[in-house]
């Protein structure tokens, strides 16, 4: 009964964070990433297990009010968080307009109110919104995961070179993995789950 009660204390402790899964980043949207349906399958099946668990939940959806912004635009379906991790009524919904998840918004206040201080973290981008979300989130003293299946990005090019989504993402995540798992740790949907 100790270990039970210590367990589910310790799962309200932990939140899984889903960034920025929309419909403009999937085929047919104005900024289509590189396997955008794999990483939302993953972290769908992130999403599974917390609501199996009763685990604290938290979407956050980017609205870009910025002048100039191509995607993420109000009222716009691209703009809608994907079917694939559809927020529950329960769910807490966090809308941001900066990559940084907690740059004016409420997510800081949410997470200490609610006394969480693990973060499981999924979405997209891996060198933008999850990158800054998670380096912020280590400066608040939170302890980090990222799901690395659950992550992905766009080509980027650099010096005329492309550079595949999937060497940056491999980037990033070794840059938050830096010195040990400095900003975050990393693992697998299936290892974490298991």
């Amino acid at each position: 009964m100790v270990q039970k009660t210590k367990e589910i204390s310790e799962n309200n402790k932990t939140a899984l964070i889903i960034i920025d899964i929309q419909n403009d980043y999937f085929p047919g949207g104005t900024m289509e990433l590189v396997s955008a349906d794999e990483a939302a399958s993953k972290a769908a099946h992130m999403l599974s297990y917390f609501r199996r668990k009763e685990m604290p939940v938290i979407h956050v959806q980017h609205i870009a009010v910025q002048e100039g912004a191509t995607f993420f635009l109000p009222t716009t379906k691209g703009a809608e968080i994907h079917k694939s991790v559809t927020p529950l009524k329960t769910e807490k919904v966090i809308t941001k307009n900066f990559p940084n998840s907690f740059r004016d918004t409420e997510l800081l206040d949410y997470l200490k109110k609610n006394n969480i201080s693990k973060l499981i973290l999924c979405g997209m981008m891996t060198d933008v919104c999850i990158d800054s979300t998670t380096r912020a989130a280590m400066d608040f003293g939170f302890e980090n995961t990222i799901i690395i299946d659950a992550v992905t990005t766009r080509n980027r090019e650099f010096n005329g070179k492309v550079i595949p989504a999937e060497q940056v993402t491999e980037s990033y995540l070794s840059g938050l993995n830096a010195l040990g798992g400095l900003y975050a740790k990393l693992e697998s949907s299936e290892k974490y789950i298991n």
